[in-house]
């Protein structure tokens, strides 16, 4: 998108896309750089002694992933399993994929940063520590999702 600044010539701003999911009744964005696949729920092996919010591991074309609860690192009520439940398989580091379990993948929307509004961060809330923002789009807010916050290993109190 491009809007003329004061001096009258033109300012290009950055588009990104995201693509938006579903948790509970809130929309959530993930930056698209970071999906590697998305995949229908299937059979999940559980592990013994792992923090509570990874569900276990899945075998994807003869990988195995590790599947975490977004809903439950979020502090969230548990996940509630339907036909539109899906896996999201993320990589942030070139060899480390991990899937996200998620009750719907809605849609891809682009969004550039006069859309996006940065959010305070406040430390008694531990959902506010996995966001980067919040985005508008059509009416609507999206909260975007800081994949390297949620998929890292930190501990939450």
């Amino acid at each position: 998108m491009a809007e003329e600044n004061i001096l009258g010539t033109q300012v290009e701003y950055e588009k990104v896309q995201y693509m938006v999911i579903r948790l509970g009744d809130e929309h959530y964005g993930i930056n698209i750089k970071y999906i590697d696949n998305i995949v229908r729920l299937q059979h999940i092996t559980r592990v013994p002694k792992i923090q509570n919010y990874f569900k276990g591991v899945i075998n994807l074309r003869g990988e195995v992933i590790p599947v975490m609860s977004v809903r439950i690192k979020m502090g969230l009520e548990d996940d509630v399993y339907s036909n539109l439940s899906r896996i999201i398989i993320i990589k942030i580091e070139a060899d480390a994929a991990i899937g996200l379990l998620v009750d719907e993948v809605k849609e891809v929307i682009t969004l550039d940063e006069t859309c996006i509004d940065k959010v305070a961060h406040d430390i008694r809330d531990e959902r506010a520590n996995f966001v980067t923002g919040v985005g508008k789009n059509n009416g609507g807010l999206i909260t975007l999702l800081d994949m390297n916050a949620l998929v890292g290993d930190k501990e939450q109190a």
